[in-house]
């Protein structure tokens, strides 16, 4: 437990699936873990389930929510190391129905939310040399049908990714991003509001196209967003790691 010893980490989108399972993996490597989510039921079950978690709740695509949360985890712990921007928003949006509201919902959590955390977080993760993760998608850099505007949300990310690390690399500031594949949440369901028909199709065509069979589990992402943030990945910066099972090379 001395990976993170005294070391404070936040996770956006944190109360279930990747972000819980990367918050945990944390936490369990000597971590403080404050994570972050819009459902106060499901953060306090999620800080419940894992030591040393601490939850605020805040909407990643409300702007004013951004500083607030930087704020109060200052308040809280004095410190922050990690930032990890997991919390994600989607649609299955055809371009003959897309509107500017579902657009901007996506970008609003997607890109816009990030950039005001990180922004509001780097006077903090100057001071301690800490690091960026950003949380992006195979289809950041795969087509899609359908996924035009979240696909198009992600890439934006990966390129921030790209563009910060080069920016902040004079500060001693890591940024490098984990780009997932599908993999087992409540996102279909809670994000893209999905009914259970549409989503098993989904899952079924999805494990039909993924080279090693199957969906990933959220450990499989979360390993990666640790292994990023440790003191081993101190000359990794600006890089884009596909955890995917191998769809993005179909």
């Amino acid at each position: 437990m001395t990976e993170f010893d005294n070391q404070v980490v936040l996770v956006t989108g944190g109360g279930a699936g990747i972000g819980l399972s990367a918050a945990t993996a944390f936490a369990n490597k000597g971590a403080r873990v404050v994570i972050t989510g819009r459902r106060l039921e499901a953060l306090k079950q999620a800080a419940r389930a894992a030591p040393r978690l601490d939850y605020i709740v805040a909407d990643a695509g409300k702007p004013s929510d951004a500083a607030r949360t930087i704020e109060e985890l200052m308040r809280r712990h004095g410190r922050l190391d990690v930032l990890v921007n997991n919390a994600g928003a989607g649609a299955i949006l055809p371009l003959a129905q897309a509107g500017f509201s579902q657009i901007n919902d996506i970008f609003s959590v997607n890109v816009i939310g990030p950039s005001l955390l990180a922004t509001a977080a780097l006077p903090y993760l100057k001071q301690s040399t800490g690091n960026i993760i950003n949380v992006t998608s195979t289809f950041g850099h795969k087509a899609a049908e359908a996924l035009s505007h979240y696909a198009a949300s992600k890439a934006a990310l990966e390129h921030m990714t790209k563009c910060w690390a080069l920016e902040l690399a004079r500060d001693g500031v890591r940024v490098n991003a984990v780009a997932a594949g599908p993999t087992e949440s409540d996102f279909l369901s809670e994000r893209m509001k999905l009914s259970a028909e549409q989503i098993e199709d989904i899952k079924a065509s999805e494990r039909a196209r993924i080279p090693l069979g199957r969906r990933g589990q959220p450990k499989d992402v979360a390993g990666w967003i640790v292994a990023l943030a440790s003191p081993d990945a101190t000359w990794i910066t600006g890089q884009v790691f596909t955890v995917d099972g191998g769809l993005s090379v179909t």
